[in-house]
């Protein structure tokens, strides 16, 4: 595996900083992925699911205008509407964003199984669990309402609005470092299930780590991914894996339940 510390920390991992749907709450990130396939269809426009998935992680304005880019949806959109897309577009579709997706979370706020047992044990251990995301306050606080009544409160939590630039920048990072005082960079691992949340962390300087079962690059409900027979998991999951390891990543599992392994051998490399 690769070593990340070039500093010379010697010692044991201090935190862990999170994402949130797709990896701790909301199996298969769901909620995302069909707020901008609905965005999109009530302004005429046939967007995919993997179109809404494929810029997933990052501040969701910017997720809006990366969708807009896209050349099948921008020419959509010029023969909808007439002309290009315009700024005043893109801050229109995000303000009607909003609410479909605040009306959307409380639905698929669910904790993922796991994760609360894979707190406690890194908490044993004295490491902090952190959360950012790339909604914004407001959703931030419906997510932590929901995540809480599932027995996950996480030690401290940003949105992308806390910070003058959300993922893949390293601010939220660096922030959540300043909040629980935990330094160097080394000392820190972030988690996620999307590339944005990869390329934060390297930005930041930190480890990294990919899920994949649960989370985005595969994409489906908890259902769904127990209706795969076991070839099919076994080549989505394995392709997740190789996305990750492109990315840059440090380590890839399958869930959240697994990164007290993570840590164990993030340490056995500290030593």
């Amino acid at each position: 595996m690769i070593d990340l510390n070039c500093s010379g920390y010697s010692g044991p991992v201090k935190a862990v900083i999170s994402d949130l749907a797709g990896t701790t709450v909301d199996f298969g990130s769901c909620a995302p992925a069909g707020a901008f396939v609905e965005l999109f269809g009530r302004h005429g426009i046939e967007a995919t699911t993997a179109d809404a998935r494929s810029p997933m992680g990052i501040h969701k304005k910017d997720h809006i205008q990366a969708m807009l880019q896209m050349p099948h949806i921008a020419e959509q959109w010029r023969r909808t509407h007439g002309h290009d897309w315009t700024g005043d577009d893109l801050e229109a579709l995000y303000q009607k964003f909003i609410p479909m997706q605040l009306e959307a979370l409380p639905k698929y706020g669910d904790v993922i199984g796991g994760v609360v047992e894979a707190v406690e044990q890194l908490r044993r251990r004295d490491i902090p669990v952190a959360v950012n995301t790339g909604y914004n306050r407001e959703m931030l606080d419906i997510v932590l309402r929901k995540a809480a009544e599932g027995g996950f409160v996480p030690d401290a939590a940003l949105c992308a609005f806390d910070v003058p630039k959300g993922r893949p920048a390293p601010w939220m990072v660096f922030r959540l470092m300043e909040t629980l005082d935990v330094y160097p960079p080394a000392a820190v691992v972030k988690v996620g299930d999307t590339i944005a949340d990869i390329e934060e962390g390297l930005n930041a300087g930190v480890w990294t780590v990919g899920v994949t079962q649960t989370g985005n690059l595969i994409g489906l409900t908890q259902a769904e991914l127990k209706a795969l027979d076991r070839n099919e998991l076994e080549q989505r999951t394995h392709a997740a894996e190789r996305t990750f390891m492109e990315a840059g990543a440090h380590y890839v599992i399958e869930s959240f339940a697994g990164m007290p392994a993570v840590v164990e051998q993030i340490e056995s490399q500290l030593r």
